[in-house]
């Protein structure tokens, strides 16, 4: 009985917590926060000191430079781009026909 009990609570706690719309709201909100990593910046080439040999780079992953501008900035009130937009369809007004 007790264990019962206990499965129908975790249930029940499953159901409402998955539709919790209050969490939502706060990763919107996360999205616009500033982060360490956007900051970053690159860090000199590796100096190899003398009497070393240099490591081989023959196959290292060489980044393209970035030639695009930046985007443009987002308030506070836009969406995070990794939300999906509203599935609501505008209405178009219908004239009325003789």
């Amino acid at each position: 009985m007790r264990s019962g009990r206990g499965f129908v609570l975790l249930a029940v706690a499953l159901v409402i917590l998955s539709g919790c719309h209050v969490w939502r709201n706060a990763s919107t909100r996360a999205c616009h926060e500033s982060r360490g990593y956007t900051q970053a910046q690159s860090v000199a080439p590796l100096k190899i000191p003398p009497g070393l040999d240099a490591p081989d780079t023959s196959s290292a992953l060489r980044l393209p430079v970035l030639k695009e501008p930046a985007p443009p900035p987002r308030s506070a009130k836009d969406p995070c781009l990794d939300t999906p937009p509203s599935f609501k369809v505008p209405q178009v007004a219908r004239t009325p026909q003789a």
